[in-house]
């Protein structure tokens, strides 16, 4: 028979994309109307397919936006250069389905769920069957509900593990396997940002200018405190991605992390959420119920800023100042160290500073890519003067508040040889000028603190003032 008689059949969830469309949709569903989720059951009473039209009249997913598999995307285009028949056969709702077939551009049929039939598995089989007949067509899949089809397909294509391609094998002839690796420690290493945990060592500031680490027990509630914070702003971490997919694919650099890049499912990216989350619970209960609700305050925060306040203009950096300055107050929660005017001052102006410097770099890349605005943010290009207006004149506020520390009672009450720390002013001066430098030539990451773990003179400035410190103790 002649090859470009034979039409393709091509999966959509986990083949010609690595997301699977449906987990995604009840995702945008919960963060855009989070109580229409209490419907879910009933709709799934009413079956599988009929679930799927509901969530997708409710949480539209942009075809545009998707990651898909550039070897196989430009195989079909091949295949169908030939002349063969392409057709797109998913269970996905065929509202996803033709949108994902127009934003394409390559497919001549779409055969998908409609409300009433799931075209999954069996299902799937027998439509095709119908359609094209027995052994008339051959089929891309990338799972083991797809063995059914591949019983009835001529050849199978597989988009899988070695596992996936020998199940394969047992029921159909392959023609063709494209190489798909599982997820790497590395990668959910990547995805809860274990390089962030560097971050929760604001809590070890309380005791560190209190100079109380060589106390009995409180290195050790401490260290429990770091953890726990750890754990639970990973999947803070994990569940903000998973609610930024479409800002982050339509980023130049964040659309290569794991979860919008469809290296992770969603799916597994929500069971990991509920296991960090737990596990910061189970370290929490064990120091004090004032750091419980400092952890209970963090989350529910973070929550608040990952649905709406990151899309509220000034709103947001204030938001993510107030998020590391609940960081020291943990530490003072779980050390019972409280805190000093100084020192939450201090926090609050530095990261206001950094949380703009992060905001004017989404911004910047934006205008440089001319957009009208930064995705998923309240920010127009004409805010870039404000908020190096606004993150200029924070940093510089910090150094006064250093000043006015070093000047104070508490500072002269802690410190042997105090006039050597008059020292770190300056330091900082020059630190937040040239972050600030860098970030209005374009030359800054994202995350301002991340970058400063990675730049040289950072670190130096830093070592010089922890110097300065230990010589004045």
């Amino acid at each position: 028979m002649n090859e470009s008689a034979i039409p393709l059949c091509v999966d959509l969830d986990g083949t010609l994309t690595p997301i699977d469309t449906l987990h995604e949709s009840v995702l945008n569903l919960s963060k855009s109307s989070p109580f229409a989720l209490l419907e879910l059951p009933a709709w799934l009473l009413k079956g599988k397919a009929r679930m799927k039209r509901e969530i997708t009249a409710r949480a539209k997913i942009e075809a545009s936006s998707l990651p898909f598999r550039p070897e196989l995307i430009d195989w079909l285009r091949s295949e169908r250069e030939k002349g063969r028949r392409l057709v797109l056969a998913t269970a996905a709702d065929g509202e996803i389905a033709n949108e994902v077939a127009a934003h394409l551009g390559l497919f001549d049929e779409v055969v998908a769920s409609n409300g009433e039939d799931n075209l999954s598995g069996e299902h799937k089989r027998r439509a095709l069957v119908a359609r094209f007949g027995e052994k008339g067509f051959d089929y891309v899949g990338n799972e083991a509900k797809d063995e059914a089809v591949w019983r009835s397909a001529r050849h199978a294509i597989v988009v899988g593990a070695q596992g996936v391609a020998t199940r394969a094998k047992r029921v159909a002839e392959v023609a063709r396997v494209f190489p798909v690796k599982g997820p790497a420690i590395k990668l959910w290493l990547k995805a809860i940002r274990l390089h962030q945990w560097v971050k929760n060592a604001l809590i070890f500031l309380p005791v560190l200018l209190a100079h109380a680490v060589f106390k009995p027990g409180i290195l050790t509630q401490a260290i429990a405190a770091f953890f726990a914070f750890g754990l639970c702003a990973s999947s803070v971490y994990v569940v903000n991605d998973l609610f930024d997919l479409a800002s982050d694919r339509a980023h130049p650099r964040k659309r290569f992390r794991p979860f919008a890049s469809g290296a992770l499912s969603a799916k597994s990216g929500v069971i990991a959420a509920l296991i960090l989350v737990a596990g910061a619970i189970a370290i929490a209960v064990t120091l004090n119920w004032y750091f419980i609700a400092v952890l209970g305050t963090y989350y529910v925060l973070t929550w608040a800023y990952s649905l709406k306040l990151k899309r509220a203009a000034l709103v947001d950096v204030m938001t993510l100042a107030g998020l590391y300055t609940i960081r020291i107050i943990a530490g003072s929660a779980a050390t019972l160290i409280i805190p000093s005017f100084w020192l939450l001052a201090f926090s609050v102006f530095i990261f206001l500073s950094l949380g703009c410097v992060k905001r004017y770099t989404e911004l910047y890349d934006a205008q440089q890519a001319g957009k009208a605005k930064a995705h998923g943010r309240g920010y127009w290009p004409s805010d870039l003067p404000l908020l190096l207006s606004l993150g200029a004149s924070s940093g510089y506020c910090t150094v006064l508040v250093m000043a006015l520390y070093l000047n104070s009672p508490e500072s002269q009450a802690l410190y042997h040889h105090s006039k050597p720390l008059w020292l770190i002013c300056p330091l900082m001066l020059y630190w937040i000028s040239r972050i600030w430098l860098l970030t209005t030539r374009g030359q800054m990451n994202d995350d301002p603190v991340v970058f400063a773990l990675k730049d040289k003179i950072s670190l130096l400035v830093l070592v010089m003032m922890g110097a300065i410190v230990f010589v004045s103790i």
